[in-house]
């Protein structure tokens, strides 16, 4: 079973029913005792990393994803928060699980590229990983965000080019974190979703 964190802050009707539609068993919870009973954990995530860090912070579930062996998946702002911290609208604080920084792309861009960072892109395979067992590199994913990690080299796994090299998924002992929507991407997204189911 996997289990989706709901914590207010996330799209969880696309990916319960991309979840659904692969028949993979999963339920939506905050409750810790669920936590530890499922196989594995998403935390998905949209809108601003501060905001999510304390509602996050609220449900009292950050000492369990920092310390838990299962393995967790991060969704765009779900991935975002597993970072050292984010430069989004100030200065915040993240879960420290991943070394490195979230940044907005528009620094690191022409001004002719639109910000959010927003449509289909071209994964670039960076290390071997699990997570792609049946995707190939080249494949198209479904970007919604204006913010990026960086200074992450050691977990990056997959890339995308949108006028800088953007870090599309990364991978640190259990934790996988992609930056695209699994549950947007179609066949691609559905296929990496089942290759997480199996891990």
């Amino acid at each position: 079973m996997i289990a989706v964190i709901d914590y207010g802050v996330g799209n969880l009707f696309s990916l319960c029913a991309s979840l659904s539609y692969l028949n993979i068993d999963s339920v939506v919870t905050n409750d810790i005792s669920v936590l530890e009973k499922a196989d594995k954990i998403i935390l998905p995530g949209v809108g601003a990393f501060g905001d999510a860090y304390m509602m996050l912070e609220k449900t009292g579930l950050i000492p369990f994803l920092k310390t838990t062996k299962k393995p967790v998946l991060g969704i765009c702002l779900g991935m975002q928060l597993l970072f050292d911290k984010s430069y989004e609208y100030g200065e915040h604080n993240g879960l420290g699980i991943i070394k490195g920084i979230i940044y907005p792309i528009k620094e690191d861009v022409c001004k002719d590229l639109k910000i959010p960072h927003m449509g289909w892109n071209s994964l670039t395979f960076k290390k071997e990983s699990k997570l792609f067992k049946y995707v190939t590199e080249g494949s198209y994913v479904y970007y919604v965000h204006s913010f990026y990690a960086k200074d992450c080299s050691e977990s990056i796994i997959a890339t995308s080019d949108y006028g800088t090299e953007i870090t599309g998924a990364v991978e640190c002992n259990n934790y996988y974190g992609t930056q695209f929507h699994p549950e947007k991407s179609g066949k691609t997204g559905l296929s990496i979703l089942k290759a997480f189911s199996e891990l």
